[in-house]
């Protein structure tokens, strides 16, 4: 499955990477979950939809080891949360860019490749949104959102403002697959996505 942009672009995925972690005692990228660092998980989902697929992470963020997968560099200020998506498009050389952040580790491809695929009908980005809560960092943006997140960061915007500049189109996930859009953020949520996964595994070995 190789989504594309409508105009004949293939997207380049990115997984977004350069978040420091704290709440889950750092190097987030690397928290083992069931024996396997956690950015895989999310990563291989992504590869599975796109061919070219990059790590956009912050000059001291620490990596596993990586196979079939670039690493960019984002710089180190100003602090936003949007900075990693604006840096990617300027590395994507006029491609749109399918972000995903490295800590859903039940997102699918089915789902990524919906957001891939989307119809943008002429806005800038297409966003996850589940009953009404927006998630700006899982979604297709084109080079028509540069301008605008890189105004968004430099006003410092929090993400709801910043969103609103963009004007995205707004793509429902249903309701059912609101464990996709579960993120590990803390030493308890960890626990809780092993189980899971451990639930998860045995369900298709049965």
């Amino acid at each position: 499955m190789r989504p594309t942009h409508s105009s004949g672009e293939t997207a380049v995925g990115v997984i977004l990477a350069g978040g420091p972690g704290r709440r889950i005692g750092g190097n987030k990228a690397s928290v083992a979950l069931l024996g396997e660092p956690l950015l895989h998980h999310s990563l291989r989902a992504i590869r599975q939809v796109l061919h070219d697929v990059a790590i956009i992470v912050k000059p001291q963020t620490l990596l596993p080891r990586l196979e079939g997968a670039m690493v960019w560099v984002e710089p180190e200020e100003p602090a936003h949360p949007l900075l990693g998506v604006g840096e990617a498009l300027a590395l994507a050389g006029g491609r749109p860019i399918l972000v995903c952040p490295l800590d859903l580790p039940f997102v699918t491809p089915r789902l990524l490749g919906a957001l891939a695929g989307a119809d943008s009908e002429g806005r800038p980005a297409v966003l996850a949104t589940c009953r009404g809560r927006l998630r700006p960092l899982l979604g297709r943006y084109l080079p028509a959102a540069a301008p605008r997140l890189a105004e968004a960061v430099e006003r410092g915007l929090a993400l709801e403002p910043a969103v609103d500049l963009l004007e995205p189109r707004l793509l429902e996930v249903d309701g059912e697959d609101e464990p996709e859009l579960f993120d590990v953020d803390t030493p308890d949520d960890l626990l809780l996505a092993a189980g899971l996964l451990e639930a998860q595994r045995r369900s298709v070995r049965v």
